[in-house]
């Protein structure tokens, strides 16, 4: 007969960052938003550590910090493409260059996900 140890473990999600720990449930989960802190329920891979706070945990937590105007909202620009000699040009608006201390010299990766493009800068 298996203990009570190993049932829980057989019951327990496979983290899916590592693929080798177990998601043990935790309540101590903290996120950050500047400089308030927020704790939430959640589950953590008892091998790499990686946190996993449950949905309505983190809809909560949205929903605070957006009332003390912290939540960070996604930044969307919308910008014209233009041709240049075979190839067309992207230009990165100078508030995303400030944001990101870019100076022109940067090399990226660009990969297509779905009909999004990805930079990557190095």
């Amino acid at each position: 007969m298996k203990n009570d140890k190993e049932k829980l473990m057989i019951a327990l999600k496979p983290c899916p960052t590592c693929e080798k720990g177990s998601l043990l449930p935790v309540n101590d989960i903290i996120s950050e938003f500047s400089g308030y802190v927020f704790i939430e329920k959640g589950e953590r891979c008892n091998e790499c550590g990686e946190e996993f706070p449950y949905q309505e945990e983190t809809q909560k937590t949205i929903q605070a910090a957006r009332k003390l105007a912290v939540w960070p909202e996604t930044l969307k620009l919308h910008r014209k493409l233009s041709k240049s000699g075979r190839g067309i040009v992207f230009r990165i608006p100078s508030d995303i260059e400030k944001q990101l201390n870019l100076d022109g010299s940067e090399e990226v990766d660009v990969s297509l996900l779905g009909n999004k493009i990805i930079l990557k800068i190095h």
